[in-house]
This record gives structure tokens, sequence and C-alpha cells, in this order.
């Protein structure tokens, strides 16, 4: 078990015990939403960052930031190191809607160029061929990646950290399609047929012909939207494993909302007396709902 594996066990241990605190910071980061769409991502970035440190005995976590990593080609947010043993790892947390999922941002743009290198015409279901594919460098980069998506359903209120097991998604990978643009992948068909799409893709799926993942274009005029490797939480369900044990309903915390607005507003001195006040919070928290372990 390598240790993105072991924190994740941990996590679920976590979770499944003592539920009410992953609840807690899942609603307050979700609760984010109402200050802005996309502020609720950064903030979750520092929210789990502190959650590891905090709750997780036996790791600690650091917020890597914009400066290190994103300006250059890596695509981490976190870093966690495992105080037993001293490793250290990264993770890249997503945070998206439940349906389409970027894993990578590809911003070398390799995967669809080196599939298109391949020759596979409209697709390929030699087995052969694919595991060529897949066990390709290219390919093998992907596996390295350690992504920690939360996944949220607005309107049901409910969210779930699932994690995408790449490793079962190469192995069951049995046909790689090439869909062309104004061409789409039916799935109750499970062929390519017409369609509306702007970019070609190449997509991955097992032997009963359903959904596993996808490769968007890559090339010069593609956006963050339109290249790298994505999934579907619901098209790919079997894919995916749940770190909070399937989903959980969060609320939205107005008290936060209003401590920001105050916050922003007052002086760094008021900060650090509410800071000491939210730590004792915190630690009442820990004695509760997550005693250590032996």
């Amino acid at each position: 078990m390598n240790n993105y594996e072991e924190f994740k066990t941990r996590f679920k241990l976590l979770a499944t015990k003592n539920k009410e605190v992953v609840i807690n910071t899942l609603s307050n980061i979700f609760t984010m939403r109402l200050v802005g769409n996309k502020t609720h991502g950064d903030l979750a970035e520092i929210g789990v960052t502190e959650f590891i440190n905090q709750f997780m005995y036996d790791f600690r976590s650091e917020h890597i930031g914009k400066d290190k990593f994103r300006a250059k080609e890596h695509e981490e947010d976190i870093l966690i190191v495992n105080e037993v043993n001293n490793a250290e790892f990264f993770v890249s947390l997503k945070v998206y809607g439940h349906g389409p999922l970027q894993l990578s941002t590809d911003k070398s743009q390799t995967l669809f160029s080196f599939l298109q290198k391949q020759k596979i015409g409209k697709g390929t279901s030699n087995e052969k061929k694919i595991v060529e594919i897949l066990n390709s460098k290219e390919f093998k980069n992907y596996k390295t990646i350690n992504i920690l998506p939360l996944i949220y359903e607005e309107k049901k209120r409910k969210c779930n950290i699932m994690v995408f097991d790449y490793s079962k998604a190469m192995r069951e990978t049995k046909c790689i399609y090439f869909v062309n643009k104004n061409e789409k992948f039916s799935q109750t068909k499970k062929r390519v047929i017409g369609g509306r799409r702007k970019h070609p893709i190449f997509l991955l799926t097992n032997f009963a012909g359903d959904y596993i993942c996808e490769i968007r274009y890559g090339g010069p005029s593609a956006n963050a939207l339109q290249r790298g490797l994505w999934t579907h939480t619901k098209r790919a369900s079997p894919y995916f494993n749940s770190l909070t044990g399937g989903w959980i309903s969060y609320s939205h915390n107005m008290t936060l909302v209003k401590l920001l607005q105050l916050a922003l507003n007052s002086t760094e001195q008021a900060h650090k007396s509410t800071n000491e006040i939210l730590q004792k919070d915190i630690n009442r928290l820990k004695k509760v709902e997550c005693p250590p372990t032996n």
C-alpha cells in the first residue's frame, strides 16, 4: 500500500466513525458557493489542508498555493506528510458538480496527440494494441497523480468525496474509440453516431461498452474545458470509491458568511482573538468526535 492509499484508508475510517466532523467541514466549504461560484474551490484547498492538520493524527499537510506549482507544469494543491515514516506526497484537490470531472489538465498536450499517432482509425478493440497504449509512459504519468475530488449536488444539498480508481479503469479498458467533431458516442447503441461535438475526443470503454473516461482535444486553440483527461461521476460510477461512505447531506452556514463579511472589515487583532476562539472549538470537536486511535 503506497502512502496515498494509506491516507485514503485512514480518511475513510475517520469519515465512517466520525462523520459529523466531515459534514461540518464540507458544509462550510460548500457554503462558500454563496460567496462566489469559484470561491469554494480555492477555499476547499485550505479547508481540507487544515482538516488534515486538525483531525488526522499521524498526518500533516501544507497548502502549496498558486505560486509554487500552478504557474509551472504541476497540478498538485496540497503537500501531505505521513509523520510515522516521514513520507511526502502531493494531492490535487478537485471540486466539481456531479457529472463531468477533469482528472488532469494535460497542459503539455501529450495524451491526445499520442493517441492520434497510434493510427487506430475510428477505434480499436485489439487487446494487444490497447495494452501497449495504456502501458506507455504517456499514460503511466497519470497513474502517479493523486486526485481527491469533492463532488456536490447543490440542489439536493448533498456531497461525496469520490476517488477515481485509475488502475481499475485502465485494467478494464477493452476499447478505445475516436469520436470526431459532429459525432458522439451512444451509450445505448455502444457505438459512435452523429452528434454536435465541437472538438474530437478519444473515449475508453469496458467489456460491456460502458463509458470509463475520455481524452479531450488538446490543440493550441483548446481551453481548460476542452483538453486533458476527463471522466464522469454518473456515467463511470463503478470506477469511483467513496471516502465518505456514499453521499452525505450538508447545510449552508450563513453565520460563516457573516463572519467573513465582518473579518474583511475588522483588524488583525480581532482576527487573532477570533482564531483563539475557533481553535478552542476545534479542540472540543477533537475530544468529542475524534479521539486518537492506538
